[in-house]
């Protein structure tokens, strides 16, 4: 069977909507048939920038440096380029066309972790790729490449392999740029991405190299991981009903702290808690959303951690409503803790209710399920969820565990880290805490003594159930050492110019190799977040009467510029054709349900399919308005630029 494929267009994406009074005179180049797309260009090595287009000699620009085109010229029967490090007027001097690519779609990937898949290969023709993919045994033509590369062998075809341990975007930002890309149909039966990327990352070739070949040895390994540590920070309902498993809590950390003290991995081993409630505006007599008993990075053993955790008791009224704010409770641990402290970042989220979404007025934190992953992702922190089925949540049970299956899918290695204790059951619950606890702190203590993380934690039998999640806990120890000796050797993306990648695992294709992030700047995630709240407001009046939703948005188009005899009134319009919604959405490879929404289909929904459309934009808006205060992440692609063209990479699923 051969491959079916669906083109994604590489002719529009992104770049900067900014108002006419902000922009200099001399503006860079529109994108073919676009209005407000400049045209951009990444630099591939030794690219030289001169004074004049044709001259000779200049200065040798660093790969992957962003400019934007201000003119096209002719010299010497080659094309180049004047070009600038922003949008806002100022050229800088001239590239040689043929030293330069086009960089239309403003999207970058991050590798997922390789845990439990081999490492991404960059090959150097599409034809090679496209082999393998339509290859009914896969196995055997990527047996012979890996067997090659092992040896430390150029294997055919293939220009370099990701690094051996995991590189971390957000600790260290590099470019993986897409420049175009088909999606296939394997002969696995499976959907993918052929990519066409470009790589170099900031660091120099010559480290990169290094971190990109064979990778470290085993010594260089276990020697880096006797300082592997891991932090463990319970997240607990505290409401009415809770005391007996805040004790059996308790008591687990007590028996761990035990073994920890004894095997003397005080030092490698910490635990944390903090506790959540739901909103002191609606019942003040909650005392507190949320609150940290004991940071992991103060407590000094377990004496210490008791003596901290002592007061912490169940609520002495009710919550408003039977769902608590466990998302408070996350987001707390995750931005009060210190995690690049340790190697090993873990939350388990212990709760008997439902959470209460981002889009309630109950809601302390705005966010939904998947943004509260996404926040811990940046971190690193794995969550796990152990969630009390008890007898009084019995209508509440499905809901939640809806929400926890996606709050605790551990990026990159599609492991859900959820696990439900039907009927509360005090008992199973004691023992799962017991098993993930010990698990956690046997992986430390094989890392410390340079055995094998994954499988040391499985010496005892135990029940299918709790196995799965010891198995499972092992994979997430093994990741988050990865990404540990990522960081610690610094490990970079390989020094690649152009090559051919696959977005799936060549044999496990169920299993992703990147995500897509698309770089938004500042004027751009504004735009972002202004037209969404029009859209909101319209979205809200249309719950009414779903007639004005498009007429009111056809009104905020006209407002914005668009000619109105150009907005179409027909039933059946989409979104994207009003003009609201800035260009560089337009051809991301994904599938938009804001942008595919007509008049018809929001009509033809039930009140329940639109507020859940409603919920979902307000979670976003409430997203962004993270990102716009997260400075630590915005990121300049050129030297000397204008900080409005920095950009944040935002990811793919977080668009409208």
């Amino acid at each position: 069977m051969s491959m079916r494929r669906h083109s994604w267009s590489v002719a529009a994406a992104l770049a900067l909507c900014i108002s006419p009074l902000l922009q200099a005179a001399d503006k860079p180049l529109l994108q073919d048939g676009k209005q407000t797309l400049f045209q951009r260009v990444l630099t591939t090595p030794n690219c030289q920038l001169v004074s004049a287009a044709g001259a000779a000699g200049g200065v040798t620009q660093p790969a992957f440096s962003r400019f934007y085109v201000y003119e096209r010229a002719e010299a010497g029967s080659s094309e180049w380029l004047r070009v600038g490090p922003d949008s806002y007027g100022k050229s800088i001097g001239w590239l040689a066309a043929s030293c330069t690519v086009d960089w239309k779609m403003q999207l970058t990937l991050a590798f997922t972790n390789p845990a439990n898949r081999d490492r991404l290969l960059f090959f150097k023709e599409r034809t090679t790729l496209e082999s393998i993919l339509d290859a009914p045994d896969p196995v055997s033509q990527v047996a012979p490449l890996r067997a090659k590369l092992k040896q430390g062998v150029q294997a055919p075809g293939v220009l370099a392999q990701e690094p051996e341990f995991f590189v971390d975007m957000h600790k260290q930002f590099y470019l993986l740029p897409v420049l175009s890309g088909e999606e296939v149909m394997t002969e696995e039966g499976f959907r993918a991405r052929i990519l066409n990327v470009a790589s170099v990352s900031k660091a120099d070739a010559t480290a990169s190299t290094a971190a990109a070949g064979a990778g470290s040895s085993a010594v260089q390994s276990a020697s880096q991981l006797k300082e592997f540590s891991a932090a463990v920070v319970f997240v607990i309902d505290s409401t009415i009903s809770m005391d007996p498993y805040i004790e059996r809590t308790r008591e687990a950390i007590r028996k761990v702290y035990a073994q920890i003290e004894v095997e003397n991995l005080g030092k490698q081993v910490k635990f944390g808690l903090v506790a959540f409630r739901s909103s002191t505006k609606a019942v003040a007599g909650l005392e507190y959303v949320s609150k940290m008993y004991a940071d992991p990075n103060t407590v000094k053993d377990g004496a210490d951690f008791l003596d901290k955790v002592a007061d912490l008791q169940q609520a002495k009224v009710s919550s408003s409503s039977f769902d608590e704010d466990a998302y408070a409770g996350v987001m707390h641990a995750i931005d009060q803790v210190d995690w690049s402290q340790f190697g090993a970042r873990y939350v388990v989220l212990i709760t008997d209710a439902g959470a209460i979404d981002g889009d309630s007025s109950l809601s302390h934190t705005g966010l939904g399920a998947e943004q509260v992953r996404i926040e811990a992702s940046n971190p690193g922190v794995a969550i796990y969820t152990l969630h009390l089925k008890t007898a009084a949540g019995l209508k509440n049970h499905a809901t939640a565990e809806a929400q926890y299956q996606a709050l605790s899918t551990y990026p990159g290695t599609n492991t859900s880290l959820y696990y439900p204790v039907n009927a509360g059951d005090l008992d199973a619950y004691g023992r799962k805490v017991d098993a993930l606890a010990s698990a956690i702190t046997t992986q430390v203590k094989s890392a410390y003594m340079g055995d094998d993380a994954i499988g040391s934690a499985l010496n005892a039998k135990q029940d299918p159930a709790e196995q799965q999640m010891l198995d499972d806990a092992a994979l997430i120890g093994h990741a988050m050492q990865l990404a540990y000796l990522g960081q610690k050797t610094g490990s970079q993306a390989p020094p690649v110019f152009q090559a051919w990648i696959s977005d799936r695992d060549l044999i496990k294709q169920n299993l992703p190799t990147t995500d897509v992030r698309v770089l938004l700047t500042k004027s751009q995630l504004s735009d972002l977040s202004d037209v969404l709240k029009q859209i909101l407001d319209a979205a809200n009046e249309g719950l009414i009467s779903p007639s004005e939703m498009f007429q009111r948005l056809r009104s905020v188009a006209a407002t914005m510029g668009a000619d109105p005899n150009q907005l179409k009134q027909s039933d059946n319009t989409r979104l994207a054709e009003l003009g609201v919604l800035g260009e560089y959405l337009e051809d991301l490879p994904y599938q938009s349900e804001v942008l595919n929404l007509d008049e018809e289909t929001w009509k033809s929904w039930d009140g329940l399919s639109q507020e859940k459309f409603i919920r979902t934009l307000s979670t976003k808006l409430r997203h962004y308005q993270r990102y716009n205060a997260d400075v630590d992440r915005w990121v300049a692609l050129a030297k000397d630029s204008d900080a409005r063209d920095n950009v944040y990479p935002v990811p793919l699923e977080m668009m409208p």
